[in-house]
């Protein structure tokens, strides 16, 4: 997968998303707004940024930011491309991140990942969510598995399994298996929908995935915190 390609295309769609109306509560982000949603997006694209170029995960300070929508919208824009070019080099190349790997090519994926997840926020909040990339979707969750989970182990927020279960995306032939032994559960769906319920954006028991198996273990098991 070419990071930078879906980088480009999810920040580009956010930007598009910020002609919407600015005050609409995004659901899944507490008492924020679309405008702060934005302001959140930019800050983190500039934190990258000094991730990668100044080497520390210093935050921005996000009252700086401007929030009528002429001046958000072009320092929206700033920021991405700031970020696009930041991570235009060689992706072994070494960077500040906050779990492994510390190099450049994780934050290739990690703002992909960030910035599809709040596309969709942004768009559900405006009432006008359309699909996500399937395959972007289905690496997302991977994520969540390979590097989100065990973050949230290292840091104490979470605890290891101590069953596993089965995640399979139904679009893609993908599965993944979380905890250790055979599976006492599996749980199916696009990888989108798998994708949103890992994130907390749909419950863990909904019907847009299909459970198998022991129910009761399985949502326990994922109900990790898996995310921050």
């Amino acid at each position: 997968m070419d990071y930078l390609i879906e980088l480009r295309r999810e920040l580009d769609a956010f930007g598009a998303v910020l002609d919407g109306d600015l005050s609409a509560p995004v659901e899944h982000c507490g008492s924020w707004r679309l405008v702060d949603l934005a302001v959140h997006m930019g800050a983190g694209n500039l934190w990258v940024v000094a991730a990668v170029r100044e080497g520390h995960g210093d935050g921005y300070d996000e009252g700086a930011a401007p929030r009528d929508r002429a001046g958000l919208k072009a320092w929206y824009v700033k920021t991405a491309d700031a970020l696009v070019q930041a991570l235009s080099v060689d992706p072994s190349t070494g960077a500040w991140t906050f779990f492994p790997p510390h190099t450049v090519g994780f934050w290739r994926r990690r703002r992909s990942q960030e910035t599809l997840m709040h596309l969709w926020d942004a768009e559900q909040a405006l009432g006008s969510a359309t699909p996500m990339d399937a395959a972007l979707a289905a690496d997302g969750v991977a994520e969540v598995f390979d590097t989100m989970a065990p973050r949230m182990i290292s840091k104490g927020a979470a605890t290891c399994p101590e069953l596993a279960v089965r995640i399979t995306a139904t679009d893609s032939g993908r599965f993944w298996t979380y905890g250790p032994g055979e599976p006492i559960a599996e749980v199916s769906g696009t990888a989108e929908d798998l994708l949103l319920m890992l994130w907390g954006r749909k419950p863990r028991d909904s019907g847009s995935v299909t459970w198998a198996g022991d129910l009761e273990a399985g949502l326990g098991v994922l109900a990790g915190p898996l995310v921050p």
